[in-house]
């Protein structure tokens, strides 16, 4: 029984590693550079970018002269004219009694806004700042996928790793079970006993089914964050996890806010924030101050009433004019002075909402930084504890073997010994993450 179990547990390993040798093998850095191409989210947030820019475009296009022409076209039906009279239509004399006839005119017309208090200049300023803030959104959007991503993508590793450990006791427990099957057989063991020892074999063999679940649901997850729907296996590339990378020096926490401060996206946002208020402040005062413009426009048309032929009335009903206008706001109904308040309020709340992401960016940097000296010295204290136990366990085997102890003893050195383990290695894979997540706030770079 024993060696059929182990020879199972061979015959599985090997299936697996045949099954995932034929998948694509995803490296942390892969999986950042597909989301961060393929992100529907991301995206959208790109496309919101493109939508200022074209603000900016229209805005910057406003200070140029608008040019316009203009042509009619008119045809009048008189059923019923009235003969032996003479009336005046559009300059025309008209002495016939034609029931039908046409007008016809043509223009040309160019305006343009000499001076608005600065409003045109200043809406040119106040639409790049909304695009440079449409822009840092989507990198605030993008350093929050590559946020998730790692700690998926070491929660798959370590959920991994934590399977392997799981399978060893498994193993154990099914050593255990066998050598206890043998000890009933002989006389040595109550089958109460024994009954502990297949309990504690069927809760590995569960242990083992679970951690194979999470895994499943964590790259399901991971998948999800990179927009993968087609059922290729997903398998990730195992990275070197070496004990030093772990014991690493803990960057200060200071250093890693006062970096995070010049190159966070969603610091250099609300900062940004503050500047449009600024111009929006500008822009409201302008509403009190006088508008200047200037316009031409030329003017020329037909009509069938005349004898003259076509090219000759364009010629003689051709005018042309200019003229510059000039509108001094008197009386707005307290417009301009309710705009000038709502921007200046508004600007306090750019303040606070830069002051709020201040305190939040803090926040998460102490929440990393905790978690990394935390773990380190949990990593360092499981190292000696897991040692120990390896120790103790091997001692309480061999004399578990020997009948000298009972199932108790037996269970309760393993049970030390698997805890000291996944302790190990979760404050391990953490810590290496919480190092890495520290280093990405420090200066943007995420391995």
């Amino acid at each position: 029984m024993r060696t059929s179990r182990i020879t199972l547990l061979a015959c599985i390993g090997m299936l697996m590693t045949s099954m995932n040798a034929d998948a694509r093998q995803w490296t942390l850095r892969q999986c950042i550079d597909y989301a961060l191409a393929n992100n529907i989210t991301l995206q959208k947030t790109q496309l919101q970018k493109r939508s200022a820019m074209e603000d900016v475009y229209q805005s910057q296009a406003a200070l140029l002269p608008s040019l316009s022409a203009n042509s009619s076209q008119n045809v009048t039906y008189r059923p019923w004219p009235e003969t032996g009279r003479s009336s005046v239509l559009d300059g025309y004399v008209q002495t016939s009694v034609d029931k039908t006839y046409y007008n016809g005119s043509y223009g040309v017309n160019a305006n343009w806004t000499v001076w608005n208090g600065g409003r045109n200049v200043n809406t040119v300023k106040l639409n790049k700042l909304t695009a440079q803030q449409a822009a840092l959104d989507s990198a605030t959007t993008a350093n929050q996928l590559i946020e998730q991503i790692a700690q998926l993508y070491v929660q798959i590793l370590y959920t991994e790793e934590a399977i392997k450990v799981n399978q060893a006791a498994l193993e154990t427990s099914i050593v255990n079970e066998n050598t206890g099957k043998e000890f009933f057989e002989n006389k040595k063991m109550s089958q109460a006993d024994l009954a502990q020892l297949t309990a504690q074999r069927a809760q590995d063999e569960y242990n083992v089914v679970e951690a194979e679940s999470n895994v499943k649901n964590y790259k399901r997850q991971l998948r999800q964050l990179l927009q993968l729907i087609d059922d290729e296996e997903f398998e990730l590339t195992t990275p070197v996890t070496t004990d030093e990378m772990a014991l690493k020096e803990v960057p200060m926490l200071n250093d890693v806010y006062a970096s995070s401060l010049e190159h966070r996206p969603e610091i250099q946002n609300a900062k940004l924030g503050l500047e449009s208020s600024d111009v929006s402040i500008k822009l409201a005062k302008a509403q009190r101050l006088p508008t200047v413009g200037v316009s031409a426009s030329a003017f020329t048309s037909t009509s069938s009433m005349s004898d003259n032929a076509w090219g000759k009335q364009l010629k003689n009903n051709f005018d042309t004019g200019a003229g510059v206008s000039l509108s001094i706001p008197i009386f707005d109904n307290r417009q301009a002075k309710t705009a000038i308040n709502k921007a200046k309020i508004q600007r306090e709340s750019y303040m606070l909402d830069l002051k709020d992401k201040q305190i939040s960016l803090y926040s998460t940097i102490e929440e990393y930084w905790l978690q990394a000296v935390n773990n380190q010295n949990r990593f360092k204290a499981a190292k000696a504890s897991t040692e120990s136990a390896e120790e103790s366990y091997r001692l309480v085997s061999e004399k578990f073997k020997e009948g000298m102890i009972n199932t108790v003893e037996l269970m309760q050195g393993r049970d030390k010994l698997l805890s000291a383990q996944q302790s190990e290695l979760q404050s391990k894979y953490l810590t290496i993450l919480n190092l890495n997540l520290l280093n990405f706030y420090q200066n943007g770079e995420m391995k």
